[in-house]
């Protein structure tokens, strides 16, 4: 209601009318009173439209009140008011401008007329008026307010908060001064100096719907993901119109792995304003999580056609360019984000997981080491250094005996329970069984945190066969296509229906035509969310659920998370524990996995006869052997290879290898040449090793028949530490070249012992890098015994159980029944033996 004082008795009967509720009669009599031009009714007439937002009729009242008045400053003002609420703000500006000339002592004028300047974004002429304001009436909080809200959008931001500081020592109790204190501070990425404005501001006005939703973003940036949801639905909850809360809402269910909701929240904020750039952001966030990919990048683009500026929504589309295998432009959209706000983490991080997968190690490393200046606490970086590192064989700092070193610092890390490594990447820095359960504890992804509901709540199915389904990215051309194909066209179809669950490429090989016809049904879900893809094993009714990635590339642990089946599966793909409650089994064998090593294990074992893995019996290898000049090997001379990826070589097995060819003349050492920047540092050990870097002979990647059938020109495998040979050593023994190893404390270092008692070798396996330099000599300096190595091999492989795929899908069934009868039985997992066919070979147990 009006607290401007009118004179006339006809004025106070409108007065009373207003008061009282009965705005109708109010206005009519001021009307009438104002067509006598009555200068109080044309006041009082525009004072009671402008309370209800009628702008054009308050300011005709107020235009012809000037007209009676033309010296009345305060009436200038007031127009002014009106027309900068209806966003008119030249005109507004025009009437601010007459009222401080006629009064230029007025500090509510001044501040006035810079609110115009505002908002036609003017912020260097608003900051001149604010500060004359302020010289006029130095306890002006409002003015102080909006001076921090000129010099923040000049960029200005240290000075804008010392604004807000003064409005709110003048006025504590101001509200837009703590929230637009709190919007500048998040703009540095003072997320907690900015919650204690937000929370400043609730305690004045629980119901402020904008620190409510800045609240949200800054709970959000401290990772308190699900205390951001809560305030942002606060918001929502007093307007559901709030298109920045329903943002950032966005952000954090996604930060939480929740990209339904995150999606549901994205779409309707673009409803309520589709010129949102961030919200086609978080949009675009939500399809890339539910693998939307190709939508994902339109929404990404339309962000950006937004706000070509934003480093946020460049960032999100190299991630959505990564997940489509476009990693050059990806690379170019985290430099561009970089180029806009250089201390963006996940730009960093996209740039660095990018220049991996482009095999550009060197860079990679160097990315990540930027990263951790900016981030020392980010997740997972100081592993993802050491990856990079290991994949290019960069091993300066570990021969520099940094303290502390790298590898040291991810122990430690992972000692006191930080998220500080992929598990995986662990597993080639750690031999200690119970690191590794630690490791993949503290690794759990977020979409692990909070378990979903369990889609198998302990119905009994009633089929005539078991159900399996296999889960996998690498049904194509990979290790694991390689070595199961046989297995998954073995299985006994009388007994066990198979299905094949991919959410990886179809890269068009006739491995991949090969898989495909394995199977009874092979389903491509890779476009599929996650709980999707469990709703349809759910739906299929499938027995036994097996899940060949683990923590590999491209896996999705969260498949298996809602629990769509009543058994479920690790084998293969992850040597180790997935430290995860909803996989019931691993399988695994004596030797890989001994039973003192149970404790160290989420998931109960299931201990396989021969050798837990797998090998396909009709693996082709060329019958063409390539001359040793072809394969730019010497005419003469003993060949050590070793066809490991090379992040599997360490400096101490390294430094054994250079030692044999010091001391075998002519010898050399043959390797995998997986990229530019190991072949580089390889040499460049050697060399420092007091070894001519020409006897490393670098080997390309070649078709997988013509791979098999090089091995030939080799005359001993030498295996790695902690990481054994896995693939790789079957790829060996199957092209007859006897594999020499070293046995490891866990499950990576123990598969090629595995394997080669499997073989009837067990003579190749050795029990300290000591003993596997002085057997690698001998072995080297002895033909003879070579010889008959490589004679029992040839012999072995077609009596000995390694090669023998028939026998091992036996055993796996044996396995897959046995679990099955437990669970019809209603009981839970426990540990057991599968018993070997008759006529195996008896086991070689290690000293």
């Amino acid at each position: 209601m009006s607290s401007t004082p009118y004179a006339s008795a006809s004025i106070e009967r409108v007065l009373a009318l207003w008061r009282t509720g009965r705005e109708q009669e109010a206005r009519a009599v001021c009307e009438s009173l104002a067509m006598e031009e009555d200068a109080d009714a044309l006041s009082l007439l525009a004072e009671i439209d402008s309370s209800r937002h009628r702008h054009e009729q308050a300011a005709s009242s107020l235009r012809r009140l000037i007209r009676l008045r033309p010296a009345d400053a305060a009436a200038h003002r007031r127009l002014g008011d009106v027309l900068l609420g209806g966003g008119a703000f030249a005109e507004a500006l025009a009437s601010y401008r007459e009222a401080v000339s006629i009064d230029p002592t007025s500090a509510r004028g001044h501040n006035n007329l810079g609110q115009a300047l505002m908002g036609l974004h003017r912020p260097a002429e608003a900051q001149a008026s604010y500060e004359r304001a302020i010289e006029l009436d130095p306890r002006y909080a409002i003015a102080y307010n909006n001076l921090g809200n000129a010099r923040n959008a000049q960029g200005d931001r240290e000075p804008a908060i010392e604004c807000y500081r003064r409005a709110l020592a003048l006025h504590p109790s101001l509200v837009e001064a703590h929230c637009n204190c709190g919007n500048v501070l998040l703009k540095l990425n003072r997320a907690e100096e900015a919650l204690q404005c937000y929370e400043g501001a609730l305690a004045l006005k629980p119901t402020s719907v904008e620190a409510l939703v800045g609240r949200g973003d800054a709970l959000q940036r401290r990772g308190r993901y699900a205390e951001a949801v809560d305030s942002c639905e606060s918001a929502l909850r007093l307007d559901p119109r709030q298109a920045g809360a329903l943002t950032n809402c966005a952000s954090a269910l996604l930060a939480l792995r929740r990209p339904e909701e995150a999606l549901r929240c994205a779409e309707r904020a673009i409803a309520i304003d589709p010129d949102l750039a961030e919200a086609h952001s978080n949009l675009a966030g939500a399809l890339r999580r539910l693998h939307r990919n190709e939508e994902a990048l339109t929404a990404c683009d339309r962000s950006l056609m937004l706000n070509p500026r934003s480093a946020g929504a460049l960032s999100n589309r190299a991630n959505v360019l990564l997940a489509l295998s476009r990693t050059e432009e990806a690379v170019e959209s985290c430099e561009r984000a970089l180029a806009l706000e250089p201390h963006l983490i996940e730009a960093h991080d996209n740039l660095a997981g990018a220049l991996l997968l482009q095999n550009r190690n060197e860079e990679a490393a160097r990315a990540y080491e930027r990263l951790l200046e900016i981030a020392p606490d980010c997740e997972l970086a100081l592993g993802a250094l050491a990856r990079a590192r290991s994949l290019c064989c960069d091993w300066r700092e570990e021969c520099l005996a940094q303290e502390p070193s790298l590898r040291e610092r991810i122990l430690r890390g992972v000692e006191s329970g930080q998220p500080v490594c992929h598990p995986f990447v662990f597993l080639t820095l750690s031999d200690s069984p119970a690191l590794q359960l630690q490791c993949a504890r503290a690794y759990v992804p977020h979409e692990l945190r909070s378990v979903p509901s369990p889609l198998w709540r302990g119905e009994r199915y009633r089929h005539e066969r078991i159900r399996i389904a296999y889960l996998s990215a690498d049904f194509h051309y990979h290790a694991t296509g390689h070595l199961a194909a046989g297995l998954f066209e073995a299985h006994d179809r009388s007994r066990f229906e198979i299905l094949a669950v991919s959410f990886g490429p179809d890269d068009g090989t006739a491995l991949r035509r090969r898989l495909e016809r394995a199977f009874d049904r092979f389903v491509d879900v890779r476009r599929l969310p996650d709980r999707e893809i469990a709703q349809w094993l759910r739906s299929e009714e499938v027995d036994i659920a097996v899940d060949l990635k683990g923590y590999t590339r491209d896996s999705r642990t969260a498949i298996l998370a809602s629990r769509p089946a009543p058994i479920q599966v690790s084998y293969l793909g992850y040597p180790g524990t997935l430290g995860l409650e909803h996989i019931d089994y691993v399988l695994a064998d004596r030797i890989v996995l001994p039973p003192e090593h149970q404790v160290h294990y989420s998931e109960r074992v299931v201990y396989l006869p021969d050798c837990y893995q797998v090998n396909d019996s009709k693996r082709a290898i060329s019958e063409h052997t390539p001359s040793r000049t072809e394969m730019g090997l010497p005419a003469s001379g003993f060949v050590f290879c070793c066809f490991n990826h090379n992040y599997k070589i360490t400096p101490e097995v390294f430094t054994i290898w250079m030692g044999l060819l010091q001391r075998i003349p002519q010898s050399v050492l043959w390797l995998l040449g997986d990229n530019a920047d190991a072949v580089r540092h390889l040499a460049q050990e050697a060399v420092a090793r007091g070894v001519d870097a020409e006897r490393l002979i670098f080997a390309p990647r070649i078709p997988a028949a013509e791979h098999l059938a090089r091995h030939r020109l080799a005359d001993l495998f030498l295996d790695t530490l902690p990481y054994n040979a896995h693939t790789t050593t079957s790829d060996a023994l199957a092209a007859g070249v006897p594999v020499l190893t070293c046995l490891g404390k866990a499950f990576p270092g123990r598969v090629a012992a595995s394997l080669l008692h499997a073989i009837g070798l067990p003579d190749l396996v050795t029990y300290s890098l000591e003993e596997y330099a002085a057997r690698a000599l001998e072995l080297a300096t002895d033909p003879d015994q070579l010889g008959e190595l490589r004679v029992r091999l040839a012999r072995h492989r077609a009596t000995y159980p390694l090669f023998d795929t028939e026998r091992f899908c036996r055993h796996l069934e044996a396995a897959y029944t046995t679990m099955w009868q437990r669970n019809e039985a209603g009981l839970t997992p426990e540990s057991f033996a599968v018993a070997p066919l008759a006529q195996a070979p008896a086991p070689v147990t290690e000293p």
